[in-house]
């Protein structure tokens, strides 16, 4: 659903700007840093850090930042603070440069539990394991690694940069940069710039003022990250990665004349879930908001909860964006998907009760736009606040005939419903500022009252606020 542009953006944002600045800051761009002040920052920084990691319940960051800060200590002490051609303080920088990329790549890759003892214990082991091997292979009397450690390319790289730990490097970066591709995080990202700026400390010897300033800034990139990644979970829907209410609510306060605000309800929904179970439910909202983030006309999707959406269009009224809102709901329409194997599914009957009642409703939504517009006969209901709009369709749904309202709980097996595709349709309603309503929580119930019209007439229709169509059926709205 990204496209190539946002995620470009979403890798470089903040990562790549804030190693960016602190490069051209630390190599004497503006004058040189005190060491007083690149001290300060190292501390505050991972104070920060480990505090937030702890706060967010973050075992990942957590122990990133552990072996950053440990991986610094261990050459600072092996090496008494100087750039070291032989003996321990080569050793430990060897060592601790292979081994801290490798920590990156397995910390990524392990799930997030959060802080409980099942998911430290591992992580501390690790830690330890490294810090006792580290401790034992820089002991009083030892001038050289092992020879799989420093073994290096031969030209400029030979005397920072060890062979092993430039495929580690190479490999940490490769790796964290599929992740980021594939699951779009803002911790992934975090993390590759992470080790980009631990690489940089390397090379700048590992101790020292400029290593010292890297490495705090491998910190800053993490805490970058945690902050990043609390926003897009306040900002943002996880399950259909749709911009979520939050957004919608500032996106709101923005607004200026002209403007239109669409409603859209996914039809039977409930019937869905009860078919076909929750995890049917979620890809039919995926699949749902999909086409929703491919809408034309300048709009925007938001999921504003449970089946609902809304979308807004900026700078167009009601008239531009409504074949825009047809050419949605006829893509939705469109759109087959197979039930997934391995759920927990009702009857045979209601599965084929919800197919027909999914082609019943495309034939009277065609027939009932077939009809000329007319004014509304004083049937409309009143509408309740944005925020209740989707308990009282539901609740409205329950109120059905016992008859419809019993489903069959006998399970067959995953395969049978999985053999017959499923289609889903969406309820559209559109509204926008004018003469009488102004104000935008007045246009989000004029588009509301839209949709109850749109669900009242049969779904799988769009219905505007201007123009209001007659409806055709009484039926139950959900």
């Amino acid at each position: 659903m990204n496209s190539w542009p946002k995620t470009l953006k979403s890798l470089i944002l903040p990562g790549g700007i804030l190693l960016l600045a602190a490069s051209v800051v630390f190599q004497g761009a503006f004058g040189p840093v005190p060491v007083a002040a690149i001290n300060f920052y190292y501390y505050a920084v991972f104070a920060a850090g480990l505090l937030l990691a702890w706060r967010f319940h973050s075992s990942r960051l957590l122990f990133a930042f552990l072996s950053l800060l440990l991986a610094h200590r261990a050459v600072e002490f092996f090496s008494d603070g100087r750039i070291a051609t032989a003996g321990p303080g080569r050793i430990a920088f060897e060592a601790v440069a292979f081994l801290l990329p490798l920590n990156f790549i397995a910390f990524s890759a392990l799930r997030e539990w959060g802080l409980v003892v099942p998911a430290l214990i591992p992580r501390l082991g690790l830690l330890f394991f490294e810090s006792v091997f580290v401790a034992v292979i820089c002991r009083p009397g030892e001038t050289t690694a092992p020879a799989f450690l420093h073994d290096g390319f031969p030209g400029a790289f030979s005397t920072r940069m060890p062979s092993l730990a430039l495929l580690a490097f190479t490999a940490a970066v490769a790796v964290l940069l599929l992740r980021f591709l594939l699951h779009g995080k803002p911790t992934e990202s975090g993390m590759l710039w992470t080790v980009v700026a631990a690489f940089l400390s390397f090379r700048a010897g590992g101790v020292g003022a400029t290593a010292t300033a890297y490495i705090a800034t491998a910190g800053l990139i993490l805490v970058s990250s945690i902050i990043e990644n609390s926003y897009v979970l306040a900002y943002h829907d996880e399950l259909t990665t749709l911009p979520a209410r939050r957004a919608f609510n500032d996106a709101l306060l923005r607004l200026e004349d002209p403007y239109a605000v669409a409603v859209v309800d996914i039809d039977h929904f409930k019937k869905f879930n009860d078919t076909y179970g929750h995890e049917t439910g979620d890809q039919v909202l995926r699949l749902v908001a999909a086409k929703l983030a491919d809408v034309t006309g300048g709009g925007r999707a938001y999921r504003v909860g449970g089946e609902e959406f809304s979308i807004l269009f900026p700078g167009k009224s009601v008239k531009d964006v409504l074949s825009h809102l047809e050419l949605l709901r006829s893509a939705v329409e469109a759109s087959q998907f197979q039930v997934r194997g391995g759920q927990e599914r009702r009857s045979p009957a209601a599965s084929q009760q919800l197919r027909q009642d999914g082609r019943s409703q495309n034939s009277r939504s065609q027939e009932s736009r077939s009809q000329e517009s007319q004014s509304q006969d004083g049937r409309s209901q009143a509408v309740l606040a944005r925020d209740r709009r989707s308990a009282d369709r539901r609740a409205e749904a329950r109120r059905t005939p016992a008859s419809r309202r019993k489903t069959p709980t006998t399970r067959i097996s995953p395969g049978e419903a999985a053999n017959h595709p499923l289609s889903v349709t969406v309820s559209i309603g559109v509204a926008g500022p004018d003469a009488k309503i102004s104000a935008p929580e007045q246009v989000i119930q004029a588009a509301d009252k839209a949709l109850y019209r749109a669900k009242q007439s049969g779904r799988n229709r769009v219905e505007s606020g201007m123009n209001p169509r007659p409806a055709k059926a009484r039926s139950n709205i959900a």
